[in-house]
C-alpha cells in the first residue's frame, strides 16, 4: 500500500539564490563505451571532455537540451558494489540513488529501449498515477524514466 500526501509549501522568505539543474555525476569503468551508450540510449551528446591530470581523470561532459551528464573515468577505481545495482537493495543504503529523466510516455521509451537491449532493472509501475520505470546503464548505474503527470 502507498500513502501520498501533496504539498503546496510556501517559502517563508525568497530563496537565498536562483538555482537550476545543471548536471549529474558518474563514475564509469570504460569512458568511450558509455559516451556511445548514452548517444545511442538516451540521446545525449558529447559536449566536451577534459583531462585532470593531477587525479588522473578523464572527463566527457554529454548534453540533451539543457541538462548535462558528465561521465569520468579514474584509472583502478573500484567496480561498482553488486548491491548497488540492485534497486531494491540500493534503497537500503543511504547516498545518492539514481538519474531520473522525464519522458512523455514511459511504455513507449522503455519499449524502444527494450528493442535496443537495454539492462532493465523494473518494467513499468504505476503508483499514485504516475508510471515509471527503472533501467541500468552499461556500467550498472540506475535511471528512472518517469511520465509525471502534467499540472492540471
Amino acid at each position: 500500500m502507498v500513502t501520498t500526501q501533496r504539498f503546496h509549501d510556501v517559502l517563508p522568505h525568497e530563496p537565498l539564490f536562483e538555482v537550476t539543474p545543471h548536471h549529474c555525476a558518474f563514475s564509469v569503468p570504460d569512458l568511450e563505451s558509455s559516451i556511445v551508450w548514452y548517444r545511442d540510449m538516451l540521446g545525449f551528446t558529447l559536449e566536451m571532455r577534459m583531462i585532470v591530470s593531477e587525479f588522473p581523470m578523464t572527463i566527457a561532459m554529454l548534453q540533451r537540451r539543457n541538462f548535462r551528464i558528465e561521465l569520468f573515468e579514474v584509472p583502478g577505481a573500484k567496480p561498482l558494489p553488486d548491491n548497488r545495482r540492485d534497486l531494491d537493495d540500493d534503497l537500503r543504503t543511504h547516498g545518492t540513488k539514481h538519474l531520473a529523466l522525464n519522458v512523455r510516455d514511459v511504455r513507449a521509451a522503455l519499449a524502444a529501449l527494450k528493442d535496443r537491449r537495454v539492462d532493465v532493472a523494473r518494467d513499468v509501475f504505476e503508483i499514485d498515477n504516475v508510471a515509471a520505470c527503472f533501467i541500468r546503464d552499461n556500467a550498472g548505474n540506475l535511471i528512472e524514466l518517469i511520465q509525471w503527470p502534467s499540472p492540471e
